[in-house]
């Protein structure tokens, strides 16, 4: 650091506004991870879900299904979630990174069934815990996505709506509440995918393909979306919905 004369040094009341003023930016953009939460989020819950809902599979079918869970659903949405540190998104810190981590938790515990470490229990109480927690904090996060947009709001809100479901039905042991909320997940998991490629195709179109129902900022077919930089915080804004 250069010295500075005792002059030249700013009072403090006008310390902030001496700094602010005379600060180089070095800019260090980010897509936005969301891209890859959705899609890893969306293809793990839809193919476990299906499974849920009696589509396919039987009582062994968890064991193949838990390794496309903890890196689609696991990893590749933990790491969209640190990565939304940088592009400044709390929110899909918070949702990426809970439930990026939930998904490599599930992987882990259905690794220790296949292998015979544990056995599944019947009604399975505790990941009916698992998922009561799970609710509570997704329903904090779809009242936080009103002020995004509708897309990701439905995508938590159904993702929260099936979490709350599926921790009923496997404390209480009630079969139709497990597979209502399999079925709200299946919803949620095609709302994500939809965001998702929406979010894709703005950035590589440069403009608005497929509305998700933005409250700030174009939402209509066409429209180029706002190149959102912030100059007081130093960095890109780059957020779930921008």
């Amino acid at each position: 650091m250069t010295h500075m004369s005792r002059s030249a040094q700013p009072s403090h009341d006008g310390e902030f506004e001496f700094w602010r003023n005379h600060a180089q930016i070095s800019l260090q953009p980010v897509a936005a991870p969301s891209i890859l939460g959705l899609f890893g989020y969306a293809a793990a819950t839809f193919v476990v879900a299906t499974n849920l809902a009696g589509w396919y599979g039987n009582t062994t079918t968890q064991t193949f299904l838990f390794p496309f869970a903890a890196m689609l659903g696991g990893l590749a949405q933990f790491l969209a979630g640190m990565w939304a540190y940088r592009a400044r998104d709390g929110l899909a810190t918070a949702m990426h990174g809970i439930w990026g981590a939930f998904w490599l938790s599930y992987g882990i515990l259905y690794l220790l069934i296949a292998i015979g470490v544990l056995v599944q229990p019947t009604p399975f109480v505790a990941l009916g815990f698992w998922f009561a927690a799970l609710a509570a904090i997704t329903w904090s996060g779809a009242f936080a996505a009103l002020a995004e947009n509708i897309g990701l709001t439905l995508v938590l809100a159904t993702l929260a709506a099936g979490a709350t479901c599926l921790a009923v039905g496997q404390i209480a042991d009630i079969s139709p509440w497990r597979t209502a909320g399999a079925y709200i997940l299946i919803a949620s998991a095609v709302v994500a995918w939809y965001t998702a490629t929406a979010m894709m195709l703005e950035g590589t179109f440069r403009r608005v393909i497929l509305p998700i129902g933005k409250l700030r900022g174009p939402n209509v077919p066409g429209r180029e979306p706002r190149q959102v930089i912030q100059f007081m915080a130093g960095e890109p804004g780059i957020k779930v919905g921008q």
